[in-house]
């Protein structure tokens, strides 16, 4: 019989999925507290056992949180706490001290594969994730594990994940007088996101013949070329994880050491993230970096394309540490990581300088990707979303096991 617990759920994401999550413990029989930092979190909570945390949360007010989290663990009994992203300042100080109080940590974080999946690890994600960073570890584990397929396919629109982002934040609005201590942690507000999309947005489809072009271009001709798929600069991935500042300068990085050492007749096709939010004209600083490292006719830009079809046929991809880096993998093209991503292990990306990767770079190991990729299914991914009901329904579902064991899979598998 499953040991009956106290659930403890921080900041989630913005949509249902949490308080979704949580009637489903509360079902099973399990007890379910929740502590709010603002009013988005207040939204989307349709439970009455609920705690308003009315002090600062950041960095430098770290003390107040632990000593309110203290309380709150002893107060309740506490056993698991469950949390999204585990980056955020109240979060930080959340996991370190749950550690020392014996307290269980979740941590939910959009999935190391997509679309299908969500993340869920005890402990960390990304960079503090307790999966090991030795090939020879998934060598062996994963092949004692079967092929895992998303069975549960779902499909999520824009447009839900956009009104649960507007209704979060607009829910801000009352933060000044229910929160009033209340800080972000996000580098941007959220009213600036919201006008940089309605820029983006109506004239990606301006771009998309444009791009399409570019892209056959590229495949069908005899040039060789390389991919540098660019991330959300406000993204931890880039703030917490890597040694950059921002996409400015990991595109700088790229195309200067493109410019010395790549082949001359190569090229090099930049790709913008799908939700940037164009605070920054990209085009403009890569032409302007173009021109500076003499390599105007090399590089091309695009706002919008399937990135199948160009990781099929590139040279080599070129990431900091995003997701897109296994999906190169996958497709078996040389990849390096400028930072530590969970699949940057030899065998699998290019362990060397990114001067020689442009000469030097090798496909990856494909049985090793493929019990690599079945090791983290397994353990580390839960099939579902978080945004559209049939996604959050299946997270939910598949979420269970690993929130209620003694000892999640992983652990077991250490």
């Amino acid at each position: 019989m499953t040991q009956k617990r106290t659930f403890l759920f921080l900041q989630g994401v913005c949509s249902p999925f949490f308080s979704r999550l949580a009637d489903q413990l509360k079902r099973d029989g399990h007890q379910v507290y929740k502590i709010n930092f603002n009013a988005g979190d207040w939204l989307y909570w349709s439970h009455s056992a609920t705690f308003n945390y009315q002090g600062l949360a950041n960095t430098e007010h770290q003390t107040e949180l632990r000593d309110f989290l203290d309380n709150t663990y002893q107060r309740l009994g506490i056993t698991d706490q469950i949390l999204f992203g585990d980056r955020r300042p109240v979060h930080r100080v959340a996991v370190s001290h749950g550690e020392s109080c014996n307290v269980r940590t979740h941590v939910y974080e959009e999935g190391y594969f997509r679309p299908y999946w969500v993340t869920l690890e005890r402990e960390g994600v990304n960079g503090h994730s307790l999966l090991p960073r030795d090939p020879d570890w998934f060598w062996e584990v994963g092949a004692q594990l079967i092929d895992t397929t998303p069975v549960d396919a779902f499909q999520t629109h824009f447009n839900c994940r956009a009104f649960h982002d507007v209704a979060y934040h607009l829910a801000g609005l009352l933060n000044p007088i229910l929160f009033s201590n209340y800080q972000t942690h996000a580098p941007v507000i959220a009213p600036i996101e919201y006008i940089g999309y309605m820029r983006r947005l109506p004239l990606l489809r301006f771009c998309k013949t444009k791009d399409q072009a570019v892209i056959d271009h590229l495949i069908g001709s005899t040039t060789p070329y390389y991919f540098l798929p660019l991330q959300l600069g406000s993204d931890a991935q880039i703030r917490d994880h890597s040694r950059f500042d921002d996409m400015v300068s990991v595109i700088e990085f790229v195309m200067e050491s493109f410019a010395r050492y790549a082949p001359s007749a190569s090229h090099l096709l930049i790709k913008n993230h799908p939700l940037d939010m164009w605070l920054v004209n990209y085009r403009k600083v890569i032409h302007q970096l173009s021109v500076r490292f003499d390599l105007l006719g090399r590089v091309d830009y695009i706002e919008t394309g399937y990135i199948e079809p160009i990781l099929q046929n590139a040279q080599g991809t070129v990431t900091v540490n995003s997701t897109v880096g296994a999906v190169s993998l996958g497709f078996n093209c040389p990849t390096i990581a400028l930072s530590d991503p969970i699949y940057n292990l030899p065998q699998l990306t290019f362990q060397g300088s990114l001067d020689a990767f442009w000469c030097e770079g090798s496909v990856p190991n494909q049985e090793l990707f493929r019990r690599f990729r079945n090791t983290l299914l397994h353990t580390t991914q839960v099939n579902g979303g978080f945004y559209c009901a049939k996604g959050i329904e299946l997270a939910v579902k598949n979420s269970l096991q690993a929130l209620t064991s003694e000892r999640s899979l992983l652990e077991s598998l250490l």
